[in-house]
């Protein structure tokens, strides 16, 4: 059993931005947001630990997260963090895609 310390990593990245919104700018939909994915990422992680081939939780999650993320990146052309966060979602899609496979 292999801990899957990238999943972990992520989900801890969602968590800390969910909470530098809501320190920032008094954000509590990017508390919420950050703690909601963050948990479904941490549970993702901790089946994917279990599992190499159960990568549904985090699948969904991720890719969600790349995909609300996404259309604010393209609305604000910020970087910092929409762009961030779906280049982070979109390797993380990626990555356990190439985990499902091999």
């Amino acid at each position: 059993m292999a801990i899957d310390w990238l999943g972990f990593g992520y989900a801890a990245a969602i968590v800390m931005g969910g909470f530098m919104g809501y320190k920032r700018k008094g954000s509590v939909m990017s508390m919420v947001a950050g703690l909601l994915f963050g948990s479904l990422s941490a549970y993702g992680a901790f089946r994917v630990s279990n599992d190499s081939s159960d990568i549904k939780v985090s699948l969904i999650a991720s890719a969600s997260l790349a995909a609300v993320m996404g259309v604010r990146f393209k609305k604000s052309g910020k970087l910092i963090p929409a762009g961030i966060m779906t280049g982070l979602s979109l390797l993380m899609v990626l990555r356990l895609l190439l985990l499902a496979v091999l």
